[in-house]
């Protein structure tokens, strides 16, 4: 795993450099994804990685934890609530007078809009590109491949970077390469959550958890699905075909094309 995380640092930085970019700059939530994937960056560029903590009626456990990462391995970072914009935001898209009780308390009631909740994922977005244009940086995602395979990120959102590092690595060895990167065990041990609102976990949302997510994953791969439920695998099959559009490139007409055959 040590030497995993050299080779994804230099991969980094190869990126970087081809790019003609000068650093990195990355969202930090205070998760796994992030923290692992912050570590890496620090490790290929020492001076140039920058770490945004953007709350945005996040919990206060999550900021303190990217804190704590950032304080370890001394990385850069830069925090900008979010909260008064998403509020400015909502209020402008829904012309209604925005209401904490109903957008942010409730937020893990059944009903959930998830196009409010995405707002957040997307307004960090946002802040992310305007820094890398700013700094010439490139922005770095933290999505594994756990996530990318069924589509859970927010398209335009936490979905959008310009390179991914762990993109290759299942949930479960993006764990073992955490502990070899020393990442605090409190980090590691934390229940998976986007933030998206109050209450929210991925094992909820995703019906299973990354480990059986993995070995359905795997199984996909080589074939063999002894040990599989096979109603989770149905699931999980459904979910990569529906996030198609998430992963493939944007569809486009071909006017060429139709203009011959016609």
């Amino acid at each position: 795993m040590n030497d995993l995380a050299s080779r994804i640092s230099e991969w980094i930085r190869e990126r970087v450099k081809g790019a003609g970019a000068k650093g990195v700059v990355l969202g930090m939530s205070g998760g796994l994804d992030s923290s692992v994937t912050a570590v890496l960056c620090k490790k290929a560029f020492p001076n140039s990685t920058l770490g945004l903590i953007m709350p945005c009626f996040s919990s206060k456990e999550d900021v303190t934890h990217a804190k704590v990462v950032a304080n370890k391995f001394g990385i850069e970072t830069k925090e900008i609530d979010l909260s008064d914009i998403f509020k400015s935001f909502l209020n402008t898209l829904e012309e209604r007078e925005y209401d904490e009780d109903i957008d942010v308390k409730n937020e893990g009631k059944e009903g959930i809009d998830i196009a409010v909740a995405n707002l957040k994922p997307r307004l960090r977005m946002i802040c992310l590109y305007y820094f890398a244009n700013k700094l010439h940086y490139l922005v770095v995602g933290t999505g594994n491949k756990s996530e990318i395979a069924i589509g859970y990120f927010t398209k335009y959102g936490d979905g959008a970077a310009d390179i991914l590092p762990l993109g290759d690595l299942l949930k479960t060895e993006e764990r073992k390469l955490a502990e070899e990167l020393d990442i605090p065990t409190a980090i590691i041990d934390k229940v998976p959550s986007a933030g998206l609102w109050a209450g929210q976990t991925d094992e909820s949302e995703l019906g299973m958890g990354y480990d059986e997510l993995d070995r359905i994953l795997l199984a996909l791969e080589s074939g063999d699905f002894s040990g599989c439920d096979p109603e989770l695998v149905k699931r999980v099959k459904q979910m990569m075909e529906a996030s198609r559009h998430k992963r493939e490139t944007i569809p486009v007409f071909n006017y060429r094309r139709e203009r011959r055959e016609h």
